[in-house]
């Protein structure tokens, strides 16, 4: 099979690592030569990923074509769809989830349980919906890593929104956040993951480490995988989806948003898991047996991001006592420039028993720093 990626970043590097274990002559298609994927595949194209001439060039020819991004120019894709290039994650399903907006809307009209919301025009808006505060105000395109993404306190921090289309959603009271990873075939069929508790660095509003399988009540984990599986059904595409939910201090199960492609909360399905996201994702395009799901020890991920105060060549300070550590797996990503909380790499870290986890993240984490 000839398969194209939209994207050459992290997740296509790692999705072309699965791909090694399969016939397929992969594509990749990106603006920047020197990205983590350009060295894995086996065709590099340079090219703007947003760009329709350029997607539908790139997708004449191809088998099938996937994303590692929401970034993308929807229309080649449905253009390549129309004309038999198989797309994974559907081109519908992309429009759905491209845009925080419509996002939200596709829950609301699906009964799929998700925070109370508006949509706002401009930020004037914001100052007619106090119901809503303390809220979160996320534009509607263009957002990722917590950029795009405002919490507003109170009606002194209107200034603060978005002067464009976006949503503002009542913030929740958390208790845990989680992620569940499903995956869809062509015939319908689905599997997911366990769910994945996710700790968030509150500076940078980036993941800090996650642990996996979540602890979590049989009760809750039941609802939030029939919410997520619900969700991937409604959307009616094959590929995997990342579906990230809140629990609140109510015990209720919340969709906050849903990615449509791999996804960082499943990195530690490489070493963690019999079936690796990535490799799911493989079985789904070439139209093999879905893999298994469960996992083999509990795991934590521990994000490894450029060091604040640092710019520059990157440098790895602690990485040989890091790969001393038992049962510890590093994953660096290929880029050589450093800059604060640019995502570098991961660690992934396994251990039957969790507080063993929970110890060697926060090690890793005061061990390992990314300078220049």
């Amino acid at each position: 099979m000839k398969v194209g990626i939209l994207g050459g970043g992290q997740l296509g590097r790692m999705l072309l690592q699965a791909a090694a274990n399969y016939v397929v002559e992969t594509y990749v298609l990106e603006n920047d030569p020197h990205c983590p994927a350009a060295h894995l595949c086996t065709h590099f194209k340079k090219g703007d990923i947003r760009d329709y001439d350029t997607v539908y060039s790139f997708g004449k020819g191809l088998d099938a074509i996937t994303i590692e991004i929401e970034s993308v120019n929807i229309e080649a894709l449905e253009k390549l769809a129309s004309e038999g290039v198989q797309v994974y994650p559907s081109p519908a399903a992309i429009r759905i989830i491209k845009n925080k907006v419509t996002q939200k809307e596709f829950y609301r009209d699906n009964e799929i349980p998700t925070s109370e919301f508006v949509i706002t025009e401009n930020i004037a808006a914001l100052e007619v919906h106090t119901h809503l505060y303390p809220a979160v105000h996320k534009i509607g395109e263009g957002g990722y890593d917590g950029k795009g993404v405002q919490i507003l306190e109170n009606q002194t921090d209107y200034s603060k929104g978005f002067d464009a289309l976006a949503v503002l959603e009542r913030k929740v009271k958390i208790k845990k956040e989680i992620s569940m990873i499903v995956a869809m075939n062509r015939s319908g069929d689905m599997v997911i993951y366990p769910p994945a508790e996710m700790v968030v660095d509150p500076v940078l509003n980036l993941l800090d480490y996650q642990l996996s399988p979540a602890i979590l009540p049989e009760k809750i984990t039941w609802k939030a995988e029939a919410i997520a599986m619900k969700l991937v059904k409604k959307l009616n595409s094959p590929g995997l989806f990342a579906v990230e939910l809140f629990i609140d201090e109510k015990d209720e199960v919340l969709v906050n948003e849903t990615a449509p492609r791999v996804h960082n909360s499943g990195h530690h399905t490489i070493e963690a898991n019999y079936c690796s996201q990535y490799d799911m994702l493989w079985r789904i395009i070439m139209d093999y047996p879905m893999g298994n799901t469960d996992p083999i020890l509990p795991s934590a991920i521990v994000n490894i991001v450029g060091a604040e105060g640092f710019a520059g060549k990157a440098v790895y300070a602690g990485l040989e006592e890091v790969l001393k550590i038992d049962n510890v797996f590093v994953h660096l990503y290929g880029k050589n420039e450093t800059k604060p909380g640019r995502k570098m790499g991961h660690v992934t870290i396994l251990h039957k028993d969790y507080q063993d986890l929970t110890h060697k993240a926060n090690k890793i984490k005061h061990l390992l720093r990314v300078i220049s």
